[in-house]
């Protein structure tokens, strides 16, 4: 809180009471008077705009509910005095009562002013059509008190000890007798189950200092009297707030809250002592949310919605004596202290701006705070309070309405240069060394800051934009060192380069544009369009980004002025900070990520990011720099002193924002492996493969060092990416990578190698057609060993070049396309390629597979031609080809297929052909069984015993 202002007591005469008055709703006048019969009237600032000098003492003031005419009483005679807020002029009323006036008060809600006097009279006096209504005998004794209420009933206490409900021409509707004199009436509502449909039908009154008396107007036999504990001393004041509760504040110091709902009624909800000696007064600011106490020389602020924080102390040392009266008028509030009254700043309009690492804040109605980051404040005095306030690098500038004021800040202080009008209310300025642009009414006005306000014929020295209404209407603008930038409703961006003072960039978003921000650099900024998309918007190549996760409630974007941060962004709404990190380089391309959110706090408005450290405007008029403010642990502190949860926590912090040089220091600290390939992956993704061949080396893994090491001098930033991303395993994004580079045909490098042949075929057709057959042939033989018979027979087709230099890749498709033929049942094409083909293989091969689907005739035939005879004689043997099988048989080495045709030959009874079959097969028992059983022919019998030596064979003989 602070002081904006003193009355002293010279002013209010002094030794005597104070009365004073906020002008109603704008409160941009304080009426004060006091012993001397002087009514000062001031402003917000505390200058003295005007003086009404009265005959006798002032008895009360009261200003009209809209705020523009102040009634005064005084004792000495029946006149009331009017004066004009608009004109500064005072008039007199003559109110034709003959006793003292004791009473004034204006209605809320209508023109009627309420003048009671010492004798129980009242008039009711129309300020719009000046009619006059005099009540006589309304009370018997002193008005004292009373209320208006939003129905425009009157509510008047009397010191014959009872009240009356009047209504707007003094007709009273109720009556009520008191056991006291009351004191402080106001009308409200009491708390019920539903709320009533009759607003403010509640009359509160102090009775006797001691209870506090509750009329209901719709219940008038059973009004309600609370009484309090005696050692709270006597009732000072009360106020009605929120859903039907009181706050009480009594002379010992106590203040205590209740309720009126029936079922809490005479129970204390909140309690305390706020001050140990007295306490002279008590306020409200629902605005606000606060509530305040005086006495012991100071106040005590509390917030409503957590009685027991006390937000703020303000100690009155060079008080002079006891505080009295306490009042509540945003933004201001005001304590009188014996009969000097005393003026606070208890809330600011949040009124910042940031021009790089420089700020420029409101800190009072007519103040403002510029600032560097490392430097102390310089404070500059301005002539208005601002609704606006705009930085330069040189200049600051403020303004309300249609008009701004322009100063120059330097090293040995500042300096106003001149104010200037615009064409329409300003909604935003923004400054650069030299320029200011200014949005009002659809339009933004460039102008230099120092040049002259009249026309001028040098056209660098103001222009509007847009220069025609095709172009849409500005809706907002920023001006960077060399651009000035603006959107508009039809989706336009455009960037006007000041120095060729011409336009060198324009784009068209989809839907209108709303806010930009533009970066430090001015190489990009953020803009959110009228669906409260937010995206990222590069000039150089118009490409946009959007941003993920954007919350439609956003307010605004800061851009981190730290130069390792430079891609970090955080935007804001009234509850959240949303953090956002831009990568430039990566392997799937320039895109936007949310780093995480975090709590804003209560009115507060981040100004500036920097090194993770967001600067905030509250609404005192300060600014509170945080470092939680952004989802980060400060990477800069001792790892060795984290945590392992803090550890990864701050790692995983590091590798966000691609601080890789914290992100090793953390990772030696963990030494895990996991945070070195987390580390090395990221570097690898981030195209920082210095960092990753050098992680890869520390844990060890040599065939990615090998494979970064080959690829690390790539100059084309998408086949190096490409590369990067395979290595990742990333095939589709590294595809698409290589197709965008100057070396398209590793994608289909990359597909082959990987067996990828559907792909690799596509990618063939329009990247290296001659490679078809190639691929083909590979992708055939996949299929053919998978057994995808058919699509393989296809691809083997495709496969055939008809060069001669590819003579033997084309043997190798024919060769497919045999076998494949005879695996779909074309057994006859199958048989024919295989037969025109040179090589035996291919004959074996496909025999083979026409052996297995017992196609036997067909089998033998290609293993003959083959010259595979012991194959081909195995099958003729199975179809009992026997004649077949005896002209192969010279050819055929196997001694068991040779017994097989001597079993066979005997059995069919050619003896002579089967003990032939039997010697070549080596069985020469039997050999000398046929001869000597079947041929007779003992002598050739007795022949193979003396060769073989066999000993069955003799025996066979001897027999």
């Amino acid at each position: 809180l602070k002081r904006v202002f003193t009355i002293p007591e010279k002013v209010t005469g002094g030794g005597g009471s104070v009365s004073y008055c906020w002008q109603v709703k704008q409160g941009n006048f304080l009426a004060v008077t006091g012993s001397n019969r002087v009514v000062c009237i001031y402003d917000r600032h505390g200058d003295q705009l005007d003086e009404i000098s009265l005959p006798g003492y002032s008895i009360t003031i009261s200003n009209e509910d809209d705020g523009d005419t102040l009634a005064i009483i005084q004792d000495k005679n029946g006149i009331i005095y009017l004066w004009d807020a608009n004109s500064l002029k005072t008039t007199q009323l003559e109110s034709g009562l003959r006793d003292t006036l004791t009473f004034l008060l204006w209605s809320k809600v209508g023109p009627q002013l309420a003048i009671g006097t010492s004798k129980g009279n009242l008039l009711i006096y129309n300020h719009q059509t000046s009619r006059k209504i005099p009540i006589l005998g309304k009370h018997t004794k002193k008005i004292s008190c009373g209320c208006w209420n939003t129905e425009n009933l009157l509510a008047l206490g009397s010191e014959d000890k009872s009240i009356t409900i009047s209504n707007e021409d003094g007709d009273t509707i109720r009556q009520a007798t008191l056991r006291s004199e009351p004191a402080h009436v106001q009308f409200s509502e009491m708390k019920t189950d539903e709320r009533s449909s009759a607003a403010e039908a509640t009359v509160s009154i102090i009775v006797g200092k001691k209870t506090l008396y509750l009329y209901n107007l719709n219940d008038p036999e059973n009004p309600i009297e609370l009484a309090f504990q005696s050692r709270y001393g006597n009732i000072i004041a009360y106020r009605w707030f929120g859903d039907g509760y009181i706050m009480i504040g009594f002379s010992n110091g106590f203040f205590v809250v209740i309720s009126t709902h029936m079922k809490e009624i005479g129970q204390e909800l909140f309690q305390t002592r706020d001050h140990k000696d007295v306490l002279t007064d008590i306020a409200i600011s629902t605005e606000l949310n606060k509530a305040a106490s005086c006495g012991d020389n100071c106040v005590k602020i509390h917030d409503l919605v957590e009685m027991k924080e006390i937000y703020a102390i303000i100690t009155l040392e060079d008080a002079g004596g006891e505080l009295s009266l306490l009042c509540w008028r945003l933004p201001l509030a005001h304590t009188e202290v014996s009969c000097a009254i005393h003026v606070y700043l208890t809330k600011l309009p949040i009124l910042g701006y940031a021009s790089g690492t420089r700020l420029a804040y409101l800190t009072a109605l007519r103040e403002v705070h510029s600032m560097h980051i490392i430097e102390r404040p310089q404070s500059v005095d301005i002539v208005v309070e601002p609704t606006f306030v705009s930085l330069g690098p040189y200049h600051l500038a403020v303004g309300m309405n249609n008009r701004a004021w322009f100063y120059m800040l330097g090293d040995k202080g500042t300096e106003q240069l001149k104010d200037r009008e615009y064409l329409g209310t300003v909604n935003a300025i923004h400054l650069n060394a030299d320029y200011a642009a200014v949005l009002f009414e659809n339009k933004v006005q460039l102008h230099l800051i120092e040049g002259e306000n009249t026309d001028t014929s040098d056209e660098r020295e103001t222009r509007l934009f847009p220069d025609k209404s095709s172009q849409g209407k500005a809706t907002c603008c920023a001006l960077t060192s060399d651009f000035l930038i603006y959107g508009t409703d039809n989706g336009g961006l455009h960037y006007f380069f000041i120095e060729d003072w011409q336009f060198v960039n324009e784009f068209r978003h989809v839907v209108g544009i709303r806010k930009i921000f533009p970066d430090p650099s001015g190489t990009r900024l953020v803009f959110i369009d009228e669906k409260s998309d937010g995206f990222v918007y590069n000039p150089v190549n118009d490409a946009t980004f959007e941003i993920p996760n954007f919350s439609p409630t956003i307010k605004g974007i800061v851009w981190e002025n730290w130069a390792l941060d430079k891609d970090v962004f955080c935007g804001y709404d009234d509850e959240k900070i949303y953090t956002y990190i831009f990568y430039k380089e990566t392997i799937t391309g320039p895109h936007c990520i949310m780093a995480g959110s975090t709590k804003l706090p209560y009115a507060q408005k981040p100004l500036m990011l920097y090194d993770g450290e967001m600067t905030c405007q509250t609404l005192s008029g300060k600014v509170h720099r945080d470092n939680a403010a952004t989802p980060r642990e400060h990477v800069y502190r001792n790892h060795q002193l984290l945590l392992p949860p803090q550890l990864k926590n701050c790692f995983s912090q590091c590798l966000l924002l691609k601080r890789f040089k914290e992100a090793w220091a953390v990772a030696k600290v963990m030494d895990s492996q996991e945070a070195w390939k987390e580390l090395g992956k990221k570097a690898v993704s981030c195209l920082e493969l210095g960092l990753a061949i050098k992680v890869y080396r520390k844990i060890g893994d040599v065939a990615m060092v090998l494979s970064l090491e080959k690829i690390k001098e790539t100059e084309d930033k998408n086949l190096l990416a490409g590369y990067v991303a395979m290595f990742l395993e990333d095939y589709n994004a590294a595809q698409d990578l290589f197709l965008a580079s100057s070396h398209p045909t590793a994608a289909l490098e990359m597909r082959r190698d990987l067996l990828h042949w559907d792909q690799a075929l596509e990618l063939a057709k329009s990247l290296a057609p001659e490679h078809i057959p190639y691929i083909s042939r590979e992708y055939a033989q996949q299929l053919e060993f998978t057994g995808d018979y058919s699509n393989s027979l296809i691809h083997y087709e495709r496969g055939i070049t008809k060069l001669p230099e590819k003579r033997d890749h084309d043997e190798a498709c024919v060769g497919g396309m045999a076998r494949m033929a005879i695996r779909v049942g074309d057994i006859r094409r199958g048989v024919q390629y295989a037969t025109k083909s040179p090589g035996r293989q291919l004959k074996k091969e496909c025999a083979a597979i026409l052996e297995s689907m017992k196609q036997y005739s067909e089998s033998a035939l290609l293993y003959e031609k083959g010259q595979y005879w012991d194959k081909a004689a195995a099958v003729y043997m199975k179809t009992k080809n026997w004649a077949k099988v005896g002209e192969l048989l010279n050819h055929v080495t196997s001694p068991k297929l040779h017994a097989q045709y001597a079993k066979a030959r005997e059995a069919d009874g050619k003896y002579r052909e089967a003990a032939k079959a039997y010697e070549a097969a080596k069985d020469y028992d039997n050999v000398i069984r046929i001869n000597l059983d079947f041929l007779q022919n003992p002598e050739e019998a007795v022949r193979i015993v003396k060769e073989t030596q066999s000993v069955e064979g003799a025996k066979m003989v001897a027999k």
